[in-house]
């Protein structure tokens, strides 16, 4: 069955450009090594969460289910690569991330709804980007992709929910900030190709 993602494709500032879309195939190990890297990356920040706010219990049962959930496609990325003959290993981070969490603030509350916005931000682009690639790629891993789009389209849920629950008055303003920089971070070229690269700089 279809997963709709027309609710994160409206909450995403632009759409992935189609160059980056060539830039993956052009570059599968990288993809499939990054895409791991995203998944323990993503587990990392749940359980980081979890550790950190142990005085909020719907944070608490989120994170750990979404931390179980990246973690499983963790190790089905893992078992593709080995089918694959990818080997797995280091590779740098996208400046993504570090890109939108730039932004955050240092102390709480504030910092806790940041970090949740910058969640809610890179698992809707996973989601966009999951839908976006699926078609072009070969079976089995089109369908993989395609079977992700659930729980990152909860993830996302999950995340937005949190942030504005624990946000002292509304948050609009703060998520539009984010979205402006997310798009800017989408769009701007990049020197290498990462899951969240915006589209490759013209050798």
């Amino acid at each position: 069955m279809a997963v709709d993602i027309s609710e994160i494709l409206e909450f995403l500032p632009c759409e992935t450009p189609d160059a980056w879309v060539v830039a993956a195939l052009q570059h599968p190990e990288e993809l499939l090594i990054d895409h791991a890297n995203c998944e323990k990356k993503a587990a990392g920040t749940a359980l980081n969460l979890m550790f950190r706010y142990v005085d909020k219990i719907d944070l608490l049962n989120k994170m750990s289910r979404l931390a179980r959930e990246e973690l499983r496609h963790f190790e089905q990325v893992l078992a593709i690569m080995k089918k694959r003959g990818v080997a797995y290993r280091h590779i740098s981070s996208a400046r993504y991330a570090n890109g939108l969490r730039e932004l955050c603030r240092a102390s709480d509350p504030g910092k806790l709804v940041d970090i949740l916005i910058c969640g809610a931000l890179i698992e809707a682009r996973s989601c966009e980007r999951f839908a976006k690639i699926a078609p072009h790629l070969d079976t089995e891993l089109g369908d993989f992709y395609r079977s992700l789009l659930k729980s990152e389209s909860r993830h996302f849920k999950d995340y937005l929910s949190l942030a504005r629950a624990y946000a002292d008055g509304a948050i609009d303003e703060r998520i539009a900030e984010f979205r402006q920089r997310e798009g800017e971070l989408i769009v701007a070229p990049d020197t290498l190709f990462r899951f969240h690269s915006g589209p490759l700089q013209a050798a």
